[in-house]
């Protein structure tokens, strides 16, 4: 099929769509290819931001030179849309999602967007996406060939000192409010907004990840949401992986770990190659961290890992 080869002709912009999945406003990115072999569903973690993976999607599918449709799916309620001057934020009117709902939100978009296609789906899930990806999977495993996890979070982490703060600010319904609020005071001004993010978690973002994080992240609704998405995550994180599941399809996942990810730590690489050992595992070690899409070189050096997993996806179907 001639993959990973970067072809200037397949360098397309990835195009925004809005859809309704049972009811949810939900945001896309996504990129059509004209005579896709497969379709590349990929689930973001949380922030469930898709802006800020667009640099990766529009690399993997130029890495996979056409031959794939890819679409990057949002969380519910994480996004806005600007229709001329007026911008609409909060299309759910203050409710807050569970992982389990945000699960759910996307089983309904394979039901409903991809049930009539042929074409068999690839999971990518970054972060808590990867969760997500795996229950996905379970759910429609008629569509599904392969899953890609990137830097994954599954398990709890009781190492880690930022878990542990994250975790008891989530715990806390007047912590959460206090913090979502602060965050929207920052983000009312855009000259602010931009400062902020540059000068504090975004002083080596592109300029993708920055206007992304400008425009979407610093939202009291888009706070709200995170935090109370986190709270759960930490509740059902205190579980062990499914084990059965994954020993079960091992021969069609594959994880991608960091050196030093306290969300996706290496103590869970060695407790999946032991309870799963055909699982395809790997550790990246170019110096590019969790938040690998909020740089242009992270974006490109994980599409092109990921483009090598489906390759040799594909020559095994």
């Amino acid at each position: 099929m001639g993959f990973l080869s970067v072809n200037s002709d397949h360098s397309i912009k990835a195009s925004p769509r809005f859809c309704n999945l049972s009811g949810h406003m939900t945001e896309l990115l996504e990129i059509h290819s004209p005579n896709p072999t497969l379709h590349i569903l990929f689930i973001p973690g949380n922030p469930g931001i898709i802006n800020f993976y667009k640099d990766f999607v529009e690399s993997l599918y130029e890495l996979l030179q056409g031959n794939a449709s890819v679409t990057a799916i949002g969380h519910i309620s994480y996004f806005l849309i600007i229709l001329g001057e007026v911008s609409f934020q909060d299309w759910e009117h203050g409710r807050l999602f569970t992982l389990e709902e945000q699960i759910n939100h996307k089983v309904d978009f394979i039901t409903h967007e991809l049930q009539n296609s042929n074409i068999p789906v690839i999971l990518v899930g970054h972060s808590v996406g990867s969760y997500i990806s795996i229950e996905v999977f379970k759910r429609a495993s008629h569509k599904v060939v392969y899953f890609v996890g990137l830097y994954p979070f599954l398990t709890l982490n009781a190492e880690s000192s930022k878990q542990t703060a994250i975790k008891k600010l989530t715990a806390s319904p007047t912590l959460r409010l206090i913090f979502s609020l602060f965050v929207a005071l920052m983000g009312l001004i855009p000259g602010w907004s931009r400062f902020i993010v540059t000068k504090t978690i975004g002083s080596s973002w592109s300029d993708t990840a920055i206007d992304a994080g400008c425009s979407h992240l610093l939202k009291y609704h888009t706070i709200r949401n995170v935090l109370f998405m986190a709270m759960t995550e930490f509740q059902k994180f205190s579980e062990e992986p499914d084990w059965k599941f994954l020993r079960g399809n091992q021969d069609q996942i594959a994880f991608l770990f960091g050196i030093d990810d306290h969300w996706g730590p290496l103590f869970l690489f060695e407790e999946i190659s032991k309870n799963a050992p055909n699982v395809s595992l790997s550790i990246e070690k170019e110096g590019h961290d969790h938040a690998f899409s909020c740089t242009v070189a992270g974006s490109r050096w994980v599409a092109q890992h990921v483009a090598t997993l489906i390759q040799k996806c594909l020559s095994t179907l």
